[in-house]
């Protein structure tokens, strides 16, 4: 099942448009709370156009992940709160206990937490969404969670323009030709630490 190719393509499609830069922004916002496909597969052929734009495309997409980040961690905040009231009481029970340990455990390892939403704003396809949903329902604060998004996203915009000023061609065919492995990589990833999670819980 060719998920990941059949969005890459349409991605593909999107960076040769006269309106690529807004695309680009839209693609980079959305990706950060809800879309399967990381903003990379635009900023490649983007900054192969316009080598001497690579880091003006890396920071326009950084912004606008930071934009989305937010949403996903409002969405996380109000839609739990909503949600809640919805679910039975011993799932209400269940899920507050999930709810008040984790919010123990961030103010317990605070700086271990930091370095996990590093971490996650690092990886491909899927992780960001659930740490940005999960951050506001933990209620991780808000600067920190930002600082810790403009960190780990800005690595992997800064690495891409830099190997792509460095490699040109070659880095955006590695990208093309690995990128279904990619994302069922990144979800299987996500599905294994989420299970062992569960177990130790």
């Amino acid at each position: 099942m060719r998920l990941f190719g059949a969005l890459y393509a349409r991605a593909l499609a999107w960076a040769r448009h006269p309106r690529a830069v807004y695309y680009l922004c839209g693609l980079s916002f959305v990706e950060a709370f809800i879309f399967p496909v990381m903003p990379e597969v635009m900023l490649a052929p983007m900054m192969l156009g316009k080598r001497h734009k690579a880091f003006r495309y890396a920071n326009l997409s950084l912004l606008f992940s930071l934009l989305g980040s937010l949403v996903g961690y409002a969405l996380g905040h109000f839609a739990y709160e909503a949600v809640r009231p919805l679910f039975s009481p011993h799932m209400q029970q269940t899920v507050a206990v999930w709810v008040d340990n984790l919010r123990d455990d961030m103010s317990r390892h605070w700086l271990a937490m930091l370095g996990v939403l590093m971490l996650a704003a690092l990886q491909p396809v899927m992780p960001m969404k659930f740490v940005t949903w999960a951050a506001g329902i933990v209620g991780v604060p808000v600067l920190p969670f930002l600082a810790c998004m403009a960190v780990g996203r800005g690595k992997r915009v800064w690495l891409l323009a830099l190997l792509i000023r460095l490699f040109g061609e070659r880095a955006e065919r590695i990208l093309h030709r690995h990128i279904e492995w990619i994302g069922w990589a990144a979800l299987a990833a996500l599905a294994a630490a989420l299970a062992w999670w569960l177990w130790l819980r």
